[in-house]
Parts: structure tokens; sequence; C-alpha cells
């Protein structure tokens, strides 16, 4: 299937599949929509597309809820997998196959049009004509700071000297007319870029793209080393560069076909407050603190602009979903090139990104020579040397006889295979970079970036031979061939209904 090049394309291709609710009904921007996202996140609903925003009716601004979650169980992952080109039923590991491939493959940069061609350029907002109060900007958790424009889209900023273009998500809360109020770590890539313009006494030019093409949130949310360019990754999985233009007053490419494009400066003392807004561990927020100021200096937008918003909170929600995916396939990306026995990478969803599951081939001690605890000490130096597992304060080791997608398989190997004494069962790692929001972290540790880390192993083959390990007793291997095809071929017959 197809790439989608566009929002509009990736709605349309989720309505052909029954995964969009088109709500005409009147819907208040504040806290109804969200309330109305996080519902639909809890029932796997399809994803709704507000038409009809209060004080914003004749405005043709839409809101497009729950972008990336999880779909309908015919389909779990289709607006993951529609979002970087496989089709509605691909599974998790395909997934992130697909994104750990690419990886290997030389990038390709954007191609850059003319402004005239370009749809995010149909109506632009400069000097006093500036207002972020014109788009219906939800008012998304009750206990918010604030009214949040940027949930799900692309900050755009480059190095100084133009050899670095950095693509993130980091969430963004309207100040006023003319200023929004940033989230923007120093530990990560917008946040070194960020020091770089301050140590230069400048302000950094930044763009916001929102409602932009869907495979772009994904790569945006995906640990790639420093210096590579997002969108020319992008490009690699894609086979072909995504269509860019001019910014107006920044020196920057923004995607041609966003919906709305922010531009302006952060700059570099003149903080604002903000927060608080609930975050992936999934609790409500309290407090709020000074943040980067970003000064608008125009926004383009299209026609009947929409904007995509996400409820972040419990399991599941688009940082599960965007976040744990795009990091699973770079953690695989690195254990491949570091030649370790690593079939597929994963993050349990349910599990708020704290949980990363590596599935290690079952021929591994064969093949390695290595018992478990060495090969625990390897993925360790591999995947908690960097930020790439930033987001995984544990780790879990099993065989890939287990589906590392499906939770309930994960949570049987985890308690049934992994020993309970420190240094058998699991090992412990000190002071590695983590991300500062865990609700469990010291407050030194939340500062510091640090925390300790913990690998579970739940490996078997070194500890019993070949011939002798234990199978799991499930229907493929607990009877005979022949009674496993007249089982299924016979299960309507019994009564059952149609297999989900």
């Amino acid at each position: 299937m197809a790439h989608s090049r566009s929002l509009r394309e990736f709605i349309a291709q989720l309505e052909q599949i029954g995964e969009v609710l088109t709500i005409g009904k009147e819907v208040d921007w504040n806290l109804e929509v969200g309330a109305i996202i996080r519902r639909s996140y809890d029932l796997r609903a399809p994803a709704p597309l507000f038409t009809n925003l209060t004080g914003y009716a004749d405005s043709g601004f839409r809101l497009f809820g729950a972008p990336a979650a999880l779909s309908s169980p015919r389909h779990r992952l289709a607006r993951l997998a529609l979002s970087i080109g496989l089709p509605a039923d691909a599974t998790g590991q395909q997934i992130v196959d697909a994104l750990a491939d690419a990886r290997t493959k030389p990038g390709i940069p954007p191609t850059v049009v003319a402004a005239d061609s370009a749809p995010c350029k149909q109506h632009i907002m400069r000097g006093d004509d500036i207002d972020l109060f014109a788009f219906p900007t939800p008012w998304i958790h009750g206990n918010d700071g604030g009214r949040y424009i940027q949930t799900f889209g692309a900050n755009i900023v480059k190095t100084p000297d133009g050899s670095w273009t950095n693509w993130s998500v980091n969430r963004m809360m309207v100040h006023d007319k003319r200023t929004l109020a940033c989230l923007l770590p120093k530990s990560q890539q917008i946040g070194i870029i960020r020091a770089m313009w301050t140590e230069a006494g400048k302000p950094m030019p930044i763009a916001v793209a929102l409602g932009v093409e869907p495979g772009l949130p994904v790569v945006s949310g995906m640990p790639l080393p420093q210096g590579i360019d997002e969108s020319h990754y992008l490009g690699a999985l894609f086979g072909e560069g995504i269509e860019v233009v001019a910014a107006e007053t920044v020196d920057l490419l923004v995607p041609a076909t966003a919906e709305i494009v922010i531009e302006g400066h952060v700059l570099l003392d003149d903080d604002v407050e903000e927060g608080p807004f609930n975050e992936y561990p999934g609790y409500n927020a309290i407090g709020s603190s000074l943040k980067a100021r970003f000064e608008v200096s125009a926004i383009t937008y299209r026609d009947n602009a929409i904007l995509p918003v996400v409820a972040a909170g419990p399991p599941v929600e688009e940082d599960d979903t965007i976040t744990g995916t795009a990091a699973a396939g770079e953690i695989l990306h690195l254990l491949r090139e570091a030649e370790l026995p690593i079939s597929s990478a994963w993050y349990n969803f349910e599990a708020a990104v704290h949980w990363l599951t590596l599935a290690v081939r079952q021929d591994w001690h064969e093949t390695t020579g290595l018992a478990s605890h060495d090969l625990v000490d390897k993925v360790a130096e591999v995947v908690l040397g960097g930020p790439a597992a930033v987001h995984a304060p544990k780790i879990l080791l099993v065989e890939d006889d287990i589906d590392i997608t499906e939770l309930d398989q994960v949570v049987w190997a985890f308690a049934t295979r992994s020993h309970p004494d420190v240094n058998r069962g699991e090992f412990h790692f000190e002071r590695k970079l983590t991300d500062p929001l865990g609700i469990y972290l010291s407050p030194e540790e939340q500062q510091g970036f640090s925390a300790g880390k913990v690998i579970y192993n739940c490996l078997l083959a070194d500890l019993y031979p070949i011939g002798k390990r234990p199978i799991k007793g499930s229907f493929e291997n607990g009877w005979p061939a022949e009674i496993q095809r007249r089982v299924l071929a016979n299960w309507h017959e019994y009564g059952f209904p149609e297999a989900k």
C-alpha cells in the first residue's frame, strides 16, 4: 500500500476501513474533546474527527483525535501500520522490522517545492494578524494548565552551522495569541540544539508543523543518533523524499502538506509558565514551572485546517504506540548491527513505555557459546549505552517462541522463566540515561536524567540441553497435527463463533 503524503490522505485510508468517526454534533474544545478522545482509547473506537467546535463553527477548522491509537481487534495496529506505508493488518513485528530495515538504507532528502504549490501556504498570518486563538486548540485534560496545540506534530530546528536538522515531538501550550510555552528537555536532541544557539547568544529558529503526513510523527519520536535528519530517514523508509517548502520567516524547510505551520524563535532567557499536562506514565499531572518561550513570527495553514490531538494518559495512546514502536525499531537495528541474536524488539503498550521486551533467537546459546548473563551484559552495552532506551527502565529477554507483541505471553514467560535471585534472573545497571517523567524517580534522578535500570533474564537455552528444554504446551505444540486439523475444520460445527 502506498504511504500517505498528507494527513488528509491518511484519514481517507482510515475511513475506508471504518476507523474514522466524523462528529457533526457541536462539541466543546474546552475539555469535552479531550474526554471523547480519552474514551475512544479505552473502547478502541474509531478515531474521532470533530467538525463542529464550540465558538469555531463557521471557521471550517477541525480536530482529529487519537491519530495513532489502537483500533478494533480486526486490525489492531492499523493507524500505526498505515502511517509508515504498511497494510492495515500488519503485525507489530512487521512494523518494527520495517523501521529497523530502513536504518540500513541511505537517507533520501526531501524535495523542495515552490510556495504556490504547497497547500500549507493557503493562508498566512504575520505581524499583528498572528492569533493562536484563531484555532480550536483544545483544553484536553481537566487538570491541564492551558490549551495544548502541539501534541502530535513535528518540531523542526537545525544547528547554528546548518549541518544538522532535527525533527521531534515535544508538547507546546498556548500562552497568549503570539506565544507558546515549550517543554524542551536539555537531554533531548532539541534541547542539545537549543544549547548550541544559546552558546552563540542567539534565539533558536523553530517551526512546528501540525497535521503532517503521518510518517513524520513516527520518525520524530524515534531516538535516531545525533546528526541524522529524521526526514531523510523517512525518505529511506518510503523510497522517496517527502515534499517540503521554505518557511516564511525562519531559515527552515517545512512539510508542504502540513495543515498548520507555526514559525518563530525560542527566546534565550525569557521563560513563561507551562503545565501541568498529563503525560505518558498515565497519572494526573500537578504543578507548573517555567519553560522556554516560543515567540511566533508567522502562521501558515490550509483551508479548513485539521489539528491532530493526543489525550496523553494511561495506556494505550500515542506515547505508547508511536514512541514505543519507533524506539523498538531503533533498538532492533542497533542490536542487529552489533550482531547479537535478537529477532525482534517491542515496547509492550500496556506498560506505558516502561517495559522493553527483546525476543532472542532460540538457538542463541548454540550459535554464540554465551551464557545468559554474558548475553545480558552485551545487550546492556548496546541498549543502555545511549539514548535509544531512555524510556526503558525495565527490559525483558525471552526466547522467540514467545510472541513479544502479545502481553499475555510476555507476562507468562516473565512469571515462569525469570529466577527471582539477583544476578540470575535480574541484573541491575546504575546511573543510566533516563526520561525524567517516571513517577518513581527521586528529584535528583529527574534533574540529572539518570537512574538505575534492570534487565530480567527469562532465557532457558543455557539451562537445559537440546531436546530437554521446556516447550510451551500450546494448541500447536500439545496435540498431533491431524487432531489440530480436525478441530480447526470442525470449529463452526461444534457451535463456536468465528475466531477473532
